[in-house]
């Protein structure tokens, strides 16, 4: 009876949305630490279950998919059954899916029970947003939003040093450490969380969720196969070719399904406004080479270098530290310079690290490593406020929601996509080099790798490309009109 006492009464104070902020950090903080602690862990990964990059790759990308997919359903399932069940239901998932990684005995049970963990991680990440943006008002949004992004950016930092401690001691605990937490989280959800329903709900897109959970697995299947050792036909095996046309039939239903949709899994219509249209395309690109680049400096350190995977880690640590401050000051900046110029600064400096990481060797110093790793920090906190900012200058309140959820479905399936294509690369490359050279199997492995970097730089440069469009576009011609039908601000 006290314990019900107790809870009613911290569910009626002041400070009941700080106790709130403070799960939805736990369990975001536990989601992305997730991805980062595992990207370490590959090249152990690898080496427990003796199998190659084309196989190992799926540990991420099979997180990524479930994930992506979740995105945008968990919304519509909150309202249905409640945001209090379904955030706790995804704190369960995640935390089984954890227990089940540590469990796994060959490297297929892991990458099922990774996709369960996605499963968890989407709903988690989906419902985290609107739960704080509910239960805090206006006036406090942008604080309670600012200390729920520092939960993501301190993943970020430290997950790649705590993945690199835990690995050397068992590849096991990168998965099993979430879970005390998971049932700690899970616990205090159930103690502090106040349920609410929407009373107004559509009905579920159905034909949307099939289309997209068809597309998906499909469309990285195929980019993994194409270059797989087990595929002897390549690009032009039947089994390829066939989930190119079955995944561009499902994205074509899905996207003909979703424009005509009442009540859509994601609102893709708001992708004819221009600035949020380019912006999502824009991010799309960017995101292919900013996570694939960083899938790809542990293999070439610990792989390519030798790196223990405490040293690979540790040099993560100021990426997200640079990332935060930049991303405040880049948000700041946004009110005195146009949100395009730093955009373009952020592109440009990303670019340049990658093109750096790409003339790397295996005598490659740990500073200039260290530089790399600055310049990307400084890259992407310049970039991601300002385009954020722009993306959605002209939307409505009403609009965000939806819009959310379309930046975050594009940013993990260009992860998904860009960790799949570069895999692809490194594969062909490594062999290329094996071929036509008398080196080491590590030297082979690092021009393999540089060579993606290249590519990377290359795509990063190409992310700009929407905006020139949209900026010759623009030339002569009256302002856009934005979603409500108002002319759209200059930005």
């Amino acid at each position: 009876m006290k314990i019900r006492e107790m809870q009613a009464r911290l569910q009626q104070s002041r400070g009941y949305k700080w106790w709130v902020l403070g799960m939805i950090m736990l369990g975001t903080f536990m989601a992305v630490l997730d991805v980062t602690v595992v990207n370490v862990g590959i090249p152990t990964i690898m080496s427990a279950f003796h199998i190659r990059i084309s196989s190992a790759e799926w540990v991420i990308t099979a997180y990524m998919i479930t994930m992506t997919i979740m995105l945008p359903s968990a919304g519509w399932l909150a309202d249905r059954y409640g945001n209090k069940k379904l955030y706790l239901g995804g704190m369960v998932i995640f935390t089984l899916g954890s227990w089940l990684c540590g469990r796994a005995g060959t490297d297929g049970f892991l990458i099922a029970a990774r996709a369960l963990q996605g499963v968890g991680s989407g709903m988690i990440q989906s419902l985290g947003l609107a739960i704080v943006t509910r239960e805090f008002p206006p006036r406090q949004r942008g604080v309670a939003l600012g200390l729920w992004s520092v939960a993501a950016a301190a993943s970020i930092s430290f997950g790649p040093l705590l993945g690199g401690f835990l690995v050397e001691k068992s590849w096991h605990l990168i998965f099993d450490i979430n879970v005390p937490i998971g049932i700690f989280a899970v616990l205090l959800g159930l103690f502090v969380q106040k349920e609410w329903k929407n009373p107004v709900q559509g009905r579920f897109d159905w034909l949307g969720f099939t289309s997209i959970a068809v597309f998906m697995p499909l469309t990285i299947y195929a980019l993994a196969r194409g270059n797989a050792a087990t595929n002897p036909q390549g690009w032009s095996s039947p089994v390829v070719i066939g989930c190119f046309i079955v995944a561009a039939v499902a994205l074509a239903v899905f996207i003909a399904a979703e424009w005509r949709q009442k009540h859509p899994l994601l609102n893709i219509r708001l992708l004819k406004d221009l600035h949020f249209g380019v912006s999502m395309v824009t991010l799309f690109i960017f995101g292919i080479g900013m996570l694939g680049g960083t899938y790809l400096l542990p293999l070439y350190m610990q792989e390519g270098l030798g790196y223990t995977a405490v040293m690979a880690g540790s040099v993560f640590l100021p990426v997200g530290m640079i990332q935060g401050v930049l991303s405040t000051v880049s948000g700041v900046l946004t009110r005195y310079v146009k949100p395009l110029v730093l955009v373009f600064l952020g592109v440009m400096v990303m670019s340049a690290s990658f093109y750096l990481a790409s003339r790397f060797t295996i005598h490659t110093s740990h500073a200039q490593i260290m530089l790399v790793l600055y310049l990307r920090g400084f890259g992407m906190g310049l970039t991601f406020a300002p385009l954020n900012f722009f993306s959605l200058q002209n939307l409505t309140q009403q609009q965000m929601a939806a819009a959310a959820g379309i930046s975050n479905s594009i940013k993990q399936l260009s992860g998904s996509i860009g960790i799949a294509v570069l895999t692809s690369i490194l594969t062909y490359r490594t062999a290329f080099h094996t071929a036509r050279e008398t080196v080491s199997h590590a030297q082979s492995y690092v021009e393999g790798v540089t060579d993606d970097f290249l590519v990377v730089t290359f795509i990063t440069l190409a992310s700009m490309l929407p905006f020139v469009w949209m900026l010759l576009r623009r030339r002569g011609k009256p302002l856009p009109v934005q979603a409500d039908g108002k002319p759209a601000n200059e930005n």
